[in-house]
């Protein structure tokens, strides 16, 4: 029989394939028998499948954790009317190996090198020294997080590279208001965007999947608002940051959040944080519409969105 590469959605009970998935959740239990096997979700973006691994090996629930890629060949069976994974070889994969981890994680539409470029553009447009030393430095220590980091556990951008795409969407939306309201300070605007979430790799402990495991110590003690605003300090420090500039870029962070419950000490008090505020819930809301759009059928009610107070979105029947 052929071995087949295929995604998980295209699998058909009696194929035999060979190919690279996620672990979504793995279990050690014993048979009827009283030997041990190891119970799998396997996965990838087109959707998930139960697997089996009877072929345990000592120490295998150690290897072969949640998160993990694996490289497995096995067989597609039917047990109690669902298809299950059968698998007669494993080993732990590598993206070394030319995979794209997008095939497996929900992923940003776009690559993280190209998004990174896009917040070194907005960067390089940033007139005034003192924001843009103070940008450049918390950028660049971050930078290997940030190509991989989420903006959220479960809400808005929660996919790998999340947090980059959710910072140059709003960016992009920024340049344009811009044009129209053209008393905002834009050295001041594009630096609040770009650092209004960052701390967010502080508050959560995600993997390079993109795929957040808990919150930090920091991050339930303190959480990413603070740590913002204390990580400007510590820059503008290091970098001889003019004190009113560095008060106006922390008033920024501190107030996008705009309510007090929701972490803002503080409402925006200069127009520039009030952009910013509607720019965080305008990209963040948009994402989560459609997001809900992409998973509903047309002429239907998707369901409830829990980030927009629960509604349901309706996707016409027709596209205009």
């Amino acid at each position: 029989m052929d071995i087949l590469v295929k995604k998980i959605e295209e699998f058909e009970v009696n194929d035999r394939v060979d190919g690279f998935f996620l672990i979504k959740s793995s279990e050690c239990r014993t048979a009827s028998n009283s030997k041990k096997y190891l119970d799998f979700t396997i996965s990838d973006k087109t959707g998930e499948i139960n697997a089996k691994l009877w072929n345990y090996n000592e120490g295998d629930e150690e290897l072969y954790k949640p998160n993990v890629l694996i490289k497995v060949r096995g067989s597609v069976t039917l047990w109690q009317g669902n298809m299950q994974f059968k698998i007669d070889r494993i080993r732990v994969g590598s993206e070394n190996e030319g995979v794209d981890i997008s095939d497996f994680v929900p992923s940003a539409p776009y690559s993280p090198e190209k998004m990174y470029d896009e917040v070194i553009r907005y960067i390089s447009k940033i007139e005034n020294e003192d924001i843009k030393n103070i940008v450049e430095t918390i950028i660049d220590e971050m930078a290997d997080k940030l190509m991989h980091y989420p903006a959220a556990k479960k809400n808005h951008h929660a996919v790998r590279a999340g947090l980059l795409y959710h910072t140059t969407t709003m960016l992009k939306a920024g340049e344009k208001l811009s044009e129209i309201y053209t008393f905002i300070n834009t050295d001041l605007l594009y630096g609040g965007v770009i650092l209004h979430d960052m701390c967010k790799i502080d508050e959560m402990d995600a993997s390079e999947l993109g795929i957040v495991s808990d919150y930090t110590v920091e991050g339930q003690l303190l959480g990413h608002i603070i740590e913002g605003v204390k990580k400007i300090e510590v820059t503008a420090q290091k970098v001889g940051a003019d004190k009113e500039i560095t008060m106006l870029l922390q008033h920024m962070i501190l107030s996008h959040h705009y309510e007090a419950e929701y972490g803002s000490p503080k409402k925006p008090m200069i127009p520039e944080a009030q952009m910013l505020h509607y720019l965080d819930i305008l990209d963040a809301s948009l994402y989560d519409m459609n997001k809900a759009l992409n998973e509903t059928k047309e002429g239907e009610f998707s369901n409830s969105i829990w980030s927009l107070e629960k509604r349901k979105i309706y996707k016409p029947s027709k596209s205009f």
